[in-house]
């Protein structure tokens, strides 16, 4: 199943009358934040693929609009699979998401390092995991693994982050990935300039991919639609 991810800058070869030829083979589409809704909403429509997203620290008019109504405010495991839809694009921040077999879950937002929208200390992303927690537990105990996919905007910390106040990543990733073991780790937030530059590096069992622009993913299922983690040795990244 391939996978496209956007993220961070409207990208030509997307945002392109060629979009649904090129990326024909696309099952569904991830998008890491800091992306106008318009633009996620050409893809959605050219495409014609579920788009999934979670806000950065930019580009957020449309916050208030995909914040999660009151009454819909439960305890337990409804509350965290509850998702909201406009522009064709379904926002799964602090939420989970399956799609054919693959376990997604999103964490939006940057470190806090002024007084803007969507930013978050440490401790209060910490509060955010919190809420995926019985989603978690529920997928260990219905499908075998806590999860696939956790899309995210900012990076872990010292894996693929910067060192300057804006860009440094979440400690508390780094936590989330030793104990729930997701797949994949895909990010926006930290623009790649030169088409060379290193996006990937791994953290013991989770592949962590900077998805600034636009990348293609392709994950395996097995025989029964199932996602199929592939056996590779995890980086020495402690």
């Amino acid at each position: 199943m391939k996978i496209l991810c956007v993220a961070d800058h409207i990208d030509p070869l997307v945002y392109s009358v060629n979009a649904k030829e090129r990326f024909r083979d696309v099952h569904i589409i991830l998008s890491a934040g800091d992306l106008s809704m318009n633009y996620l909403g050409f893809i959605a429509s050219t495409l014609n693929r579920p788009v999934l997203f979670v806000f950065g620290n930019h580009n957020l008019k449309h916050l208030e609009l995909f914040k999660r109504p009151q009454h819909f405010l439960r305890d337990g495991i409804r509350e965290n699979f509850h998702t909201v839809n406009f522009f064709g694009s379904t926002y799964i921040g602090d939420k989970h998401y399956r799609h054919k077999g693959v376990l997604i879950a999103g964490l939006g937002g940057s470190i806090r390092y002024n007084e803007g929208k969507n930013q978050f200390t440490n401790f209060q992303m910490f509060l955010k995991i919190l809420k995926l927690v019985p989603g978690l537990v529920y997928n260990r105990i219905i499908h075998g693994r806590w999860l696939d996919i956790l899309l995210t905007h900012s990076p872990p910390y010292q894996l693929n982050d910067r060192d300057d106040p804006c860009h440094k990543g979440f400690r508390v990733f780094r936590n989330f990935m030793r104990v729930f073991k997701p797949a994949y780790l895909l990010h926006g937030h930290v623009h790649l300039y030169d088409q060379n530059a290193e996006r990937e590096t791994r953290y013991h069992q989770t592949r962590i991919i900077n998805v600034y622009d636009h990348y293609v993913l392709d994950v395996e299922l097995d025989g029964g639609g199932r996602f199929r983690r592939k056996n590779k040795k995890a980086a020495a990244h402690e």
